[in-house]
């Protein structure tokens, strides 16, 4: 298939779609995923083409939609779940933690758990209390499970394709804000390591490293900071955990700035994590603190609010002048 236009959304249902006609073992579990087709249809179609038994509406209980897909994989499945927002998962915390991510070393690596959760998140859609909050950190700390969050449509389709195959759980976190955006699929095209960061523009002044939603954001403001005459290299991390450091360290061994934007509180969150160790391995190539902007360390926001809450623009190219102010 030559390449086209998709949306994120789109490409996560294309992607679903091969990954059931490739492999019988694979199952997609959730709350209205079936005949509904998902609250975002991110699943439509896929319980009419495959049947209830291939993609099952499940009852409202997180915990239990967990539980059941650890025992389906525990008999050789592969099943896809979806948490119908990322503030409902929490339900499910104590399934995703004390045993989906402990199994594989509990027993000595011999037991596989083929997981994937799929979780939309973060703001910017208008939605009520429970619908926008941004949890990545809080699995991304957890040993034994992966987390990766797409910002692009052929991202979404080869990154879903990939934690499918991934004998480990995998966190799939989807920036549903970003469900309608389109870029370019290649559905023929030979991806790159799950795991790998990827610069999507060169710069040569500051590094803006950043995931999911926020990639957007900072494009814009590295096309911005372009008409003031600021180079500014845009890294997509794509992965939460593992994050590829060697990336990072390339890019701000370039630059000797780096500025870490995430939805999610700046408090103990990703950025801290990557502020530390990027200190570590570039100190003496830093020619500045390294910064981060993010959300407040405070319950999100009613919609009316997400606006001052949610960094923009203007708080990304604050960042920036400041960096370049050192």
């Amino acid at each position: 298939m030559a390449p086209q236009k998709l949306s994120l959304s789109k490409a996560i249902n294309a992607s679903l779609r091969t990954a059931l006609e490739n492999d019988p073992k694979v199952v997609i579990m959730g709350e209205d995923v079936g005949k509904l087709g998902g609250v975002f249809r991110v699943t439509d179609g896929l319980q009419k083409d495959f049947g209830e038994e291939r993609v099952i509406d499940t009852p409202l209980a997180e915990s239990g939609i967990v539980g059941t897909a650890i025992g389906l994989a525990l008999r050789g499945y592969r099943p896809v779940v979806e948490i119908q927002f990322d503030g409902f998962v929490f339900p499910a915390y104590d399934q995703i933690v004390t045993q989906l991510a402990k199994m594989h070393a509990r027993a000595l690596g011999k037991v596989k758990l083929p997981v994937v959760i799929r979780i939309p998140y973060g703001g910017g859609i208008g939605a009520v209390e429970h619908h926008s909050e941004s949890p990545e950190s809080l699995f991304a700390h957890v040993a034994g499970l992966k987390v990766i969050s797409p910002s692009n449509a052929s991202d979404a389709y080869w990154m879903m394709q990939q934690a499918i195959a991934t004998d480990d759980p995998v966190i799939y976190f989807e920036p549903k804000r970003r469900y309608h955006d389109k870029s370019e699929l290649d559905t023929e095209a030979i991806p790159g390591p799950l795991h790998t960061a990827r610069v999507v523009r060169e710069g040569t002044d500051l590094t803006l490293l950043a995931y999911g939603p926020m990639v957007k954001v900072c494009t814009d403001a590295a096309a911005a900071a372009a008409e003031e005459g600021r180079s500014v290299e845009v890294v997509d991390l794509r992965s939460i955990s593992p994050i590829d450091f060697d990336t990072v360290q390339r890019s701000v061994e370039k630059t000797g700035r780096l500025v870490v934007v995430h939805e999610a509180p700046v408090f103990l969150g990703t950025g801290a994590e990557i502020a530390a160790r990027i200190t570590e391995r570039c100190f003496y190539h830093l020619e500045a603190p390294v910064l981060r902007v993010g959300g407040y360390h405070a319950p999100y926001p009613p919609s009316r609010l997400e606006d001052e809450y949610l960094p923009g623009l203007d708080r990304v190219l604050d960042a920036v002048d400041r960096s370049l102010a050192y």
